[in-house]
């Protein structure tokens, strides 16, 4: 390994070279009098020969890895879009400065770095109206499909957001199919059909979805076979669908994805919440060869719940795709709980992900009863608050994803994610998970990142990481460290 030698950053001097293995310290305070802000507060910080009698706070074990990080956002629903779209109409240089705050993923950036973007395909319970691609009846051919059912503004943002990011994956997913596959006929609630050949008629529609995104220039990663799927709520796009629905869809979708050229594109099942983590093992035990992986949400069980899954099928790949901020809450009590469940509980878990809900507020779909408003002022909390007058506010989410990308961020264009390595904390106020980021170069120093939540006051804490310790006053607050070696 390199000798470890650590120098503190000042903003806004992140270019450096190997030699130089500089330290990096963000941070946002319980108090938000630093909100992700670099930090200069452990300029002397350095390494130093361990005594066999010192016990570190966080012991860092970077031969012991786990799962490689594929990013951490939000989903973009139409109601997001729109009213991005509006800002960019608004005020086009307002609009490019929020992209650029929540997208872009260069290494000297003061961004967010969201690199995994959900997207409903179709209506979802943040739309204007309920529609799929295809809502004529009985159109089995699929004759009248059009991807162009969509707002034509979800494109424009999305292409947008690729244009500032070119590792971004978006990660695809239906409330439901059309009304005309599903038992009770319509988009809102109900279950999948029992039709003869209906599977496979789906599994063109998914099919032509796809291609419908691809051809308006959005390059796909994932797509879930259906949102929540055990979820029928008449008030909403939805669908119940059992898990051999949902798998013998799956096993017509992957050769047709094979023949057209998406072989890349995963096929991901459940979408659901922690507690009902028997039904995508069930799922698997029928379905495996067909299915890349589980998608979990937050709306029941806890997150430990993932382990269950991850014991039963350890080589299945784990997403955390879906939970929303709540209006209303404590700025610092929403802080904590985000991050001791979601940005840190989840990866813990072996979660490749973790995303909340919305991007951006918006108008949720009239009727709705989702978000415990009646559709008229959502509870629901976005990544970022749009006011009407073109402002906009960076809400609690914000802070949580980017203090969690800026330690699995490729450090060099083009170079691999984080990958999780093992770390044993033995301070009870401090939640942490570390990751080990690889270099382009295969004679570049590693980068070593904690992502850390302290509880309490700040105080001294000790990191040991091959045979040193580092001693690092923590404050109360979320912290991003990263040293190279």
């Amino acid at each position: 390994m390199h000798a470890i030698r650590i120098l503190c950053i000042l903003w806004p001097l992140f270019s450096f070279t190997i030699a130089q293995e500089v330290l990096e310290i963000w941070q946002t305070l319980h108090d938000k009098s630093a909100l992700f802000s670099p930090s200069n507060s452990s300029r002397s910080a350095k390494f130093t020969d361990a005594k066999s009698s010192s016990a570190s706070d966080i012991d860092l074990d970077e031969k012991t890895t786990y799962q490689t990080m594929k990013g951490f956002g939000a989903s973009l629903t139409d109601s997001s879009a729109k009213s991005l779209s509006q800002l960019k109409s608004k005020n086009p240089t307002a609009y490019s400065t929020l992209l650029h705050a929540l997208f872009d993923p260069s290494f000297d950036a003061k961004s967010a770095g969201i690199t995994y973007l959900r997207v409903p395909l179709g209506a979802s319970d943040f739309s204007a109206k309920s529609y799929t691609y295809d809502d004529t009846d009985n159109d089995t051919s699929l004759s009248k499909f059009d991807i162009d059912a969509a707002p034509s503004y979800v494109f424009e943002v999305l292409n947008d957001i690729q244009s500032i990011s070119n590792i971004l994956r978006v990660h695809v997913v239906p409330w439901s199919p059309p009304g005309w596959m599903k038992t009770g006929g319509k988009i809102n609630g109900g279950k999948f059909s029992d039709k003869k050949d209906i599977h496979k008629t789906y599994a063109n529609y998914l099919l032509k979805a796809l291609q419908g995104f691809e051809s308006k220039g959005v390059h796909l990663g994932a797509i879930s076979i259906q949102n929540e799927v055990l979820n029928s709520n008449p008030t909403v796009p939805s669908c119940k669908m059992t898990a051999q629905d949902e798998g013998e869809i799956a096993t017509a979708l992957r050769p047709l994805l094979n023949s057209n050229g998406l072989s890349a594109i995963k096929i991901i099942g459940f979408e659901h919440n922690w507690g009902s983590y028997q039904y995508p093992i069930s799922l698997m035990k029928s379905y495996s060869s067909v299915f890349d992986g589980a998608a979990f949400h937050c709306y029941g069980g806890t997150v430990d719940d993932q382990e269950k899954f991850f014991q039963a099928y350890p080589k299945k790949d784990i997403y955390f795709t879906e939970c929303t901020g709540m209006n209303g809450g404590g700025w610092w009590g929403d802080i904590q709980w985000q991050t001791e469940n979601l940005f840190i509980g989840a990866p813990e878990h072996h979660a490749q992900t973790a995303l909340v809900w919305n991007l951006v507020s918006g108008e949720e779909l009239p009727g709705s009863s989702s978000c415990g408003q009646n559709g008229k002022l959502n509870a629901c909390r976005a990544v970022v608050t749009m006011n009407a007058d073109g402002t906009y506010v960076l809400n609690q989410e914000y802070y949580n994803i980017a203090h969690a990308a800026r330690a699995v961020i490729p450090r060099d264009a083009g170079g691999p994610f984080g990958k999780r390595i093992k770390s044993t904390v033995s301070a009870h106020s401090l939640r942490v998970n570390a990751y080990a980021t690889a270099r382009s170069a295969a004679s570049a120093p590693t980068r070593y990142s904690l992502h850390v939540l302290n509880t309490a006051d700040a105080r001294e804490y000790t990191i040991g990481f091959q045979g040193k310790q580092l001693s690092y006053s923590f404050p109360q607050g979320l912290s991003t460290l990263s040293f190279y070696a």
